[in-house]
């Protein structure tokens, strides 16, 4: 979706560059190292755990005195195995090529460890509004590996990352140990894909004032009519079947295109569902003009978008109503 004459833009949730603020830095700093979560397994584990304990005061059984103290070292050792795992880490965020309101999106991070072995890493982030995560089995030393996700945002709009959360359940999954790697970013959420209404809107005109006539010859549109071919025409026009039938070189006239400028518009002010509506239309309105060749803009209250044409111009459009409601970069305002 990136068009190679205009510069490549970095992928959507990348790590942002800017300085840490002071309240991500206090943030980080009265964040516990470690997080840990007991899962269902390890909640009947502890159980027959307790039982045995219990069992084995009440009736003084070695037996029963051995069991317990494996049981109570299988939790040592999960543990010192699990922070084994998490230690030693690197996690760089390399985001989203694309990410559409209620549609699975592929969100990728790149794991690296110097020494040790990792397993069973689960990777998410640190966002009430991003479901989903990535999981890699085994990560040797000196390896990078690049884990992907599924993510799903059920709203529009730029949602702010705080942090990457590395999760693992090594070696028996009794408990969950959690360890989070602060990093800035942001995930652009394009607005849902719906169809586009059935209405066009008007064009705009261009700078001379003249539309060109859709049924005018030759251009590469919809067959207008056959008619003889003479000398000098473009023989990559020539029908040949048709001229084969009639023993005579026939030529294909083709309706020219029309290329038209347009400047969509919305307004912030629009109420919370139906703005997701509009906002939703216009993408749509857009996608199937820039398809058609036409040449397509914005304006909004805050940005406006001088009309153009491309895979560029779709990425930017899209970006601008991400933002329709929201705050939005000065960079990205024209």
């Amino acid at each position: 979706m990136i068009d190679s004459s205009v510069p490549a833009a970095p992928p959507i949730g990348a790590e942002s560059s800017g300085p840490p603020t002071f309240l991500s830095r206090l943030r980080a700093l009265l964040r516990p190292p470690r997080s840990l979560r007991i899962t269902p397994a390890g909640r009947t584990f502890l159980i027959v755990t307790l039982g045995v304990g219990l069992g084995a005061l009440n009736t003084g059984n070695n037996l029963l005195y051995l069991v317990l103290g494996l049981q109570l070292s299988l939790i040592v050792i999960s543990g010192v195995l699990s922070e084994r795992c998490l230690r030693g880490l690197t996690v760089r965020r390399l985001g989203a090529d694309g990410a559409f309101a209620g549609e699975p999106f592929a969100f990728r991070w790149a794991v690296r460890r110097a020494r040790g072995h990792s397993f069973a890493l689960e990777l998410q982030e640190e966002n009430p509004d991003l479901q989903g995560s990535g999981l890699l089995a085994h990560l040797g030393p000196g390896e990078q590996a690049i884990v992907r996700g599924d993510l799903v945002a059920q709203r529009r709009g730029p949602h702010r990352l705080a942090a990457v959360k590395v999760t693992t359940q090594f070696p028996f999954g009794l408990f969950a140990k959690t360890r989070t790697f602060p990093l800035e970013g942001l995930v652009e959420v394009f607005p849902r894909r719906v169809p586009p209404p059935h209405h066009e809107p008007s064009g705009k005109d261009g700078d001379d004032g003249q539309q060109p006539r859709s049924q005018s010859a030759g251009g590469t549109g919809e067959v207008v009519e056959l008619a003889p071919y003479r000398e000098g025409d473009d023989a990559r026009r020539i029908h040949w079947v048709r001229s084969a039938a009639l023993g005579q070189l026939v030529r294909v006239d083709r309706a020219r295109e029309e290329r038209r400028t347009f400047l969509l518009r919305t307004t912030v002010g629009t109420p919370g569902e139906r703005r997701e509506r509009e906002c939703e239309a216009l993408a749509a309105t857009a996608r199937r003009l820039l398809a058609q060749g036409h040449k397509v803009g914005l304006r909004t209250d805050s940005v406006e978008l001088r009309p153009s044409s491309g895979p560029g111009q779709e990425r930017r459009l899209l970006i601008a109503l991400s933002h329709v409601g929201f705050a939005m970069p000065e960079r990205e305002r024209r």
